[in-house]
């Protein structure tokens, strides 16, 4: 049954009754003890909350959006509040358990927004059409990248019975995660799609190959993706990303066209609008992967030069310097 309905601190201080009263889409019966609403982990997530108390949800949301859309894949919104237990242990399945942290490594952008004591966010969730008065938090809306809402799901159907550990079943979030997972395009059609687009726009294609778990491929996605980075490839390529684990025959195209299966990722290619490649990543020797370090950002700008001789002297200087400058901070930032 759907617990945590009402805040840990009404609980509390003796006015759980009168706010169900208050609230009559609340019913009394999912009322959770103070116990339950404060975790044995309470000083563990109190030092690294689930939930980003001071994050705005739309923000939340619509970055999200942006990286699902690249990607193909969905959004996951979990609604809660750092004073539910319930939110924290299905928070903390997600962590822990491998089969579920694949299944969201792979196919979801998954985020956490904060409805605090049921007075903030109220206005999105009813936009998504989350009932979370009615039936209570934790509660889950996937999203395609276009905003669509795929699915709202209460989280008590998910739960184990009373007292089991996990307190949700691994089962039940596995189906419904991959019920509602994007269908993935295949590599030659993304690529047919991309040529197609590179000849009425007259520019090259760079092509690049990564894959869920590769932190370097994130990180020059990232690159890529930043404000000042971003419209430069814009105006002088058609980008495209080709996920060699989840698109049929990515890792088929990528070892067709390095002629070998070593090399690792991220691994790039520049292609004319014929399809015919200008100059790869292994071009020099061993594939450069991120090009952070002084000698490979030479090696990447030189190869943007020689596919795209528009660019200006600025415009490489900015890559170049910025692609070392990432290395001298964490990464997304």
């Amino acid at each position: 049954m759907p617990r945590n309905l009402v805040p840990a601190l009404a609980l509390l201080t003796g006015l759980a009754s009168a706010l169900c009263q208050a609230q009559n889409t609340v019913p009394a019966t999912k009322i959770v003890p103070a116990a339950e609403a404060q975790p044995a982990a309470a000083k563990t997530q109190a030092a690294n909350p689930v939930y980003d108390e001071q994050a705005d949800g739309a923000t939340q949301i619509t970055e999200a959006l942006a990286k699902a859309k690249k990607n193909n894949r969905r959004v996951l919104i979990q609604w809660g509040a750092n004073w539910c237990g319930w939110c924290n242990k299905l928070a903390e399945l997600t962590r822990t358990d491998p089969k579920i942290g694949k299944e969201l490594n792979y196919e979801y952008d998954l985020i956490h927004v904060d409805v605090g004591q049921f007075d903030k966010h109220m206005d999105l969730a009813a936009k998504y059409g989350a009932d979370l008065k009615g039936t209570g938090i934790p509660y889950l809306t996937v999203l395609d990248g276009d905003g669509k809402v795929i699915a709202n799901q209460e989280t008590g159907a998910l739960e184990n019975p009373a007292g089991s550990t996990p307190a949700h079943s691994v089962d039940k979030v596995m189906t419904f995660l991959t019920s509602h997972q994007a269908a993935c395009p295949s590599a030659s059609s993304l690529l047919a799609d991309a040529l197609a687009q590179a000849k009425a726009e007259g520019k090259p294609v760079f092509l690049h190959f990564g894959a869920p778990w590769c932190i370097w491929c994130h990180r020059l996605e990232d690159f890529m993706a930043r404000d000042d980075i971003a419209p430069i490839f814009a105006e002088n390529f058609v980008d495209l990303k080709v996920d060699t684990d989840r698109y049929p025959g990515g890792g088929d195209m990528l070892n067709d066209m390095r002629h070998s299966q070593r090399g690792g990722i991220p691994w790039f290619t520049i292609l004319d609008a014929d399809g015919n490649e200008v100059v790869n990543s292994s071009s020099s020797g061993d594939n450069i992967g991120y090009p952070g370090d002084a000698p490979s950002a030479e090696v990447f700008i030189g190869m943007l030069r020689k596919a795209r001789p528009s660019l200006t002297t600025e415009q490489l200087e900015h890559i170049q310097t910025e692609l070392v400058n990432s290395m001298k901070r964490p990464a997304g930032h």
